[in-house]
């Protein structure tokens, strides 16, 4: 096997990278996988497309690490899990590989580790396949996909929801086309703001996450900014997030607020904030996403309607409204949750319906 950067590394004519293992040995690594011509790319070089994430020292991250220490340790210890992160690229090989360096691995009871740490990979909106890293991983894996198809297709691979990636090499067969993808259809990204739902949990691998699952039927860019356990809207966040280039931008942090009084102090503010900065930008109000609620619980929902008829009253135009309980189908809502709170595939699938038409609604699709 063989791993190659690009650029200044290889040639590329026609779009058919040229084995240069005939010309430097080098570049040869270690490593378990059994292929015939089997190369590795490193994915900062192009053609390799990432979104979702960039490279900030030896680690991908969300967003810059002094930004994340501003607003809490929490976000901090966050900042590195690659939820979102997404490569694209253009091939004709009969298999992909993924090798992974790791920072991280979570590891939970109740959420698949495919999904916390592992990788999937779609063709359009067709899975393809998942490298399931062994239970023991601590720092690397990898894993090969066979391909169904023998022309030129557009690939994604999903990132680890829940976990940190400091490389990602892609393995192709030597001779194989490879080329970059196009641009998504909606290019300003859509931001995403809010807990461990929004980072990912409990999906079972990272293309069930809504996020993903809205990307590919929409064909749009998103960034994903779900700290579990650490959304609580900080100025620091909100003046951040306020600084992005989006297409538009949602929020549901309900869950991570430790008090109605603090989520009622921080709901509009963090609105105000991004508003401010945005005047035309379709913001999207999310409540928790359960649809059994006590009384009490329904209280939380009156705060952000608060923030929302308070907008109306001030004449925006581009502020809306999704009612959490209204985020599962009625045959979907006694299998959407892992715990009675985290959704798992059913309840991702549901959601990102529910949120992908409101959206389809911004977007005038």
């Amino acid at each position: 096997m063989i791993i190659k950067g690009c650029c200044d590394k290889i040639k590329i004519q026609g779009g058919v990278i040229i084995d240069i293992s005939k010309i430097d040995k080098n570049f040869k690594i270690e490593t378990k996988i059994e292929r015939e011509g089997l190369t590795f790319y490193d994915i900062d070089e192009p053609p390799f497309k990432v979104y979702g994430v960039y490279r900030e020292g030896d680690h991908y991250v969300r967003l810059p690490a002094d930004v994340a220490k501003s607003v809490s340790e929490g976000v901090f210890s966050l900042h590195t899990h690659t939820a979102g992160g997404r490569v694209r690229f253009i091939t004709n090989s009969p298999y992909v590989a993924v090798s992974v360096k790791l920072n991280s691995a979570y590891k939970m009871p109740h959420f698949a580790f495919t999904g916390s740490v592992g990788c999937d990979m779609y063709s359009g909106t067709r899975y393809i396949g998942t490298i399931v890293p062994p239970v023991s991983v601590t720092t690397e894996y990898e894993g090969v996909m066979d391909v169904p198809f023998t022309d030129e297709r557009e690939y994604t691979i999903n990132m680890p929801l829940y976990s940190g990636v400091d490389k990602m090499y892609i393995g192709i067969k030597d001779g194989s086309v490879i080329k970059a993808a196009p641009e998504y259809e909606i290019a300003k990204p859509i931001g995403y703001y809010g807990s461990s739902v929004t980072q990912g949990g409990c999906a079972s691998r990272p293309g069930n996450a809504y996020q993903n699952i809205i990307s590919r039927n929409l064909d749009c860019d998103f960034i994903n900014l779900g700290f579990s356990g650490n959304a609580k809207a900080e100025d620091a966040i909100a003046n951040y997030i306020a600084s992005l280039d989006m297409s538009a931008f949602v929020y549901d942090y309900e869950y991570n607020s430790p008090s109605i009084e603090h989520y009622k102090s921080t709901h509009e503010r963090m609105f105000k904030i991004i508003r401010n900065a945005n005047p035309d930008l379709p913001i999207v109000m999310v409540s928790r996403p359960k649809y059994y609620l006590s009384a009490e619980a329904r209280r939380w929902f009156e705060v952000m309607m608060t923030t929302y008829n308070n907008a109306i009253a001030a004449g925006d135009k581009n502020v809306y409204y999704i009612d959490g309980m209204t985020l599962f189908a009625p045959e979907m809502r006694e299998a959407a949750l892992v715990d009675n709170l985290h959704p798992n595939d059913v309840g991702f699938l549901s959601m990102a319906n529910v949120m992908g038409e409101k959206l389809k609604e911004i977007f005038k699709i």
